[in-house]
C-alpha cells in the first residue's frame, strides 16, 4: 500500500483498530491489505500471518453461510458486508465482517425448541389419542376392570363392572378390596391349592388374589364372584401386578363373565350326552336283539316245521299248539320292536300328546282284551273302573301305559295268579292301580326301577329289555303325572299312576 494511499486510510484509524467487527482491508483482487486487531484475535492469526494472501484463504463458504476460518481448524459463522473505496492508489474493498455465532446458537436453540415444541404436541396428540382409546375401552369394555392401589384398595371400577356385579363405583371405591367380590370357602380352597403349588403357607384373603401377580406368575383362573344382591356368576379372572420400575404401585383385575359361555357348555353336554344315549341306545338294541329275538325266531322256525309235519287230521290239536306258539313269539317280537321305537321316540322328543276326553273304563277293558293272549294257564286279570265314565288325557299313552305294565305283572307272576287292575275317575284326575302277587321287587332294585335297560338279577332267566317301566315312567312324565312302586320280594308288587287332568 502506497503512503498516499496509507495517509488517506489512516483518518479511518480510530474506527478501524477499536471496532468491535473484523475489518478486512483488500485490494480489487481480493489480496488482503489490512486487517483490524478484533478480526485477528477472533481468529487467531498474527498480521503478517494473512496480509498478503487472499480472502478466501481466511474465508469459507458453504452455499449462502460464509464462516472464518481459524488458525486452529476451527471456524465460526460470520456475516460479510463489502464496500468499495477510492483511493490515490486505484479502488479498494473495505470488508466488514460481524461474528454471528450467538445469532446462530440462538436460532439452533430457537429451532431445536420449535422441534421439541412439535414433539411435545405430536406426543400431546399420541396421548390425547391414547386417552380416547382407554376411555373408550375403559367404558364400553365387556370385561369388568378393577385397578387398585398397592394396598389392594379399589381405586377404579369401571361401567361393566357397576353394570355386572350390581355395585356403583362410589360405594366401592377407596372403601372396599376385591374380596368384597370372592366366597370365602372358594378363597380358602385356592389359597390350600396356592400354598402346595408355591411351596408356602398363602394367608387366606386378599393376599390369595394377588401373590402370584406379586411374584409375575401367570394368575388367571375361574372363579365365582358374588354380586351385590347375593347372586353369583363365573367368570375367568386375570390379575397382573402394576410397577414402577421395580416398585409395585397397583393391581389390575380383568374379569370376563363366562356365564353364557358356562351355559353353552352346559348345553353342549347335554347334547354329547343325548348323543351318547342314542348311540348306547343303538348298541344295546343290537346287543338285545341278537339275544332276545333268537328265542322267538328259533321258536317260529321249529313251530313252522312242525307244524308241517303235522298233516294228519288226528293232528289239529297239536298243529293247533305251534300256531298258537308261533303267534305269541311274533308278538313278543312285536313288543320288544314296539318298546325300541317307543324309546327312540322319547329320545329324539317325537312323542306328541293328544288330549281328548274318552270313557276310560272302555278303553282299558278292550286293552285287556287284547292281551288275552298273554295269560298264562289259569291266570286271571280282575279290571274294575270308578267314578264318572270320563277323562281327559292321551288315550294312546294310556293304552301304552297299561300294556307295560299288565304284561309285567303276566310275566312275572306265576300261573293261576290273579292280577287286578283299578282306574278311577275324578272331576281333576284319573288314576291307574295295576298290581299283581309274583316275585315282588328289592329294595336295591326299586333304586333303578325305571332306568333304561335295567333287568334285576332275579329276573335274569325272563326274556325281557329292560325298556318297559322307563316308557311308563317316560309317558307318565308326558302327562304331567307321578308313578310310585310298591312292592316286597314275594309279596307282589302295586304300581299306582296319578295324572291331573289339564286345566282349561
Amino acid at each position: 500500500m502506497s503512503n498516499a494511499t496509507k495517509q488517506h486510510y489512516l483518518g479511518f484509524d480510530v474506527l478501524f483498530n477499536m471496532a468491535t467487527i473484523g475489518i478486512i482491508v483488500a485490494d480489487i483482487d481480493d489480496n488482503i491489505l489490512m486487517v483490524n486487531p478484533h478480526l485477528l484475535g477472533q481468529s487467531g492469526y498474527q498480521e503478517q500471518e494473512v496480509v498478503g494472501s487472499t480472502i478466501n484463504s481466511l474465508m469459507v463458504c458453504q452455499g449462502n453461510e460464509k464462516a472464518i476460518l481459524r488458525k486452529d481448524g476451527t471456524q465460526f459463522p460470520v456475516e460479510i458486508t463489502i464496500g468499495e473505496h477510492i483511493t490515490p492508489d486505484g479502488p479498494i474493498k473495505i470488508i466488514h465482517i460481524t461474528d454471528i455465532s450467538d445469532r446462530k446458537a440462538t436460532e439452533f436453540t430457537l429451532r431445536e425448541l420449535e422441534k421439541q415444541k412439535a414433539e411435545i404436541v405430536l406426543k400431546e396428540g399420541s396421548l390425547q389419542r391414547m386417552n380416547s382409546v382407554f376411555t373408550n375401552l375403559w367404558s364400553n369394555a365387556g370385561a369388568m376392570i378393577i385397578v387398585t392401589n398397592e394396598d389392594g384398595y379399589i381405586k377404579w371400577f369401571n361401567p361393566a363392572a357397576e353394570r355386572i356385579l350390581g355395585y356403583k363405583a362410589s360405594e366401592v371405591v377407596d372403601i372396599c378390596t376385591p374380596m368384597i367380590l370372592h366366597d370365602k370357602e372358594e378363597i380358602a380352597l385356592r389359597a390350600e391349592e396356592f400354598s402346595k403349588q408355591l411351596n408356602q403357607e398363602i394367608p387366606v384373603g386378599l393376599e390369595t388374589l394377588l401373590i402370584k401377580a406379586r411374584l409375575n406368575l401367570r394368575n388367571e383362573y375361574e372363579w365365582l364372584y358374588v354380586k351385590k344382591d347375593g347372586s353369583t356368576l363365573p367368570v375367568s379372572l386375570a390379575v397382573s401386578a402394576l410397577r414402577n420400575g421395580s416398585e409395585i404401585s397397583g393391581y389390575m383385575g380383568i374379569a370376563i363373565d363366562l356365564t353364557r359361555i358356562k351355559q353353552a357348555e352346559s348345553e353342549l353336554r347335554v347334547a354329547l350326552e343325548k348323543e351318547r344315549d342314542l348311540n348306547e341306545l343303538k348298541s344295546r338294541f343290537v346287543s338285545l336283539a341278537s339275544h332276545e329275538f333268537r328265542t322267538p325266531l328259533s321258536a317260529i322256525l321249529s313251530s313252522i316245521y312242525l307244524v308241517s309235519k303235522y298233516e294228519a287230521i288226528e293232528d289239529v290239536n297239536k298243529r293247533t299248539k305251534h300256531i298258537q306258539r308261533i303267534i305269541s313269539s311274533v308278538n313278543s317280537l312285536t313288543d320288544i320292536l314296539n318298546d325300541f321305537l317307543s324309546v327312540g321316540k322319547i329320545e329324539e322328543g317325537k312323542i306328541q300328546v293328544h288330549i281328548s276326553n274318552f270313557d276310560p273304563g272302555k278303553h282299558i277293558s278292550n286293552v285287556l282284551h287284547e292281551m288275552d293272549g298273554l295269560k298264562k294257564p289259569q291266570q286271571q286279570i280282575y279290571y274294575a273302573h270308578h267314578g264318572p265314565a270320563s277323562a281327559t288325557l292321551d288315550p294312546t299313552l294310556l293304552k301304552h301305559i297299561v300294556m307295560n305294565l299288565v304284561s309285567n305283572a303276566i310275566k312275572f307272576s306265576p300261573e293261576g295268579a290273579v292280577i287286578s287292575v283299578r282306574s278311577a275317575s275324578t272331576d281333576n284326575s284319573f288314576q291307574l292301580s295295576v298290581k299283581d302277587k309274583g316275585i315282588g321287587i328289592s329294595a336295591t332294585d326299586k333304586q333303578h326301577l325305571f332306568e333304561r335297560f335295567f333287568r334285576s338279577e332275579q329276573v335274569a332267566n325272563i326274556q325281557g329289555t329292560g325298556l318297559g317301566l322307563h316308557i311308563v315312567a317316560k309317558y307318565t312324565e308326558l302327562l304331567n303325572g307321578t308313578i310310585t312302586c310298591k312292592s316286597a320280594l314275594d309279596l307282589g308288587t302295586e304300581f299306582l299312576i296319578t295324572v291331573p287332568f289339564p286345566k282349561n
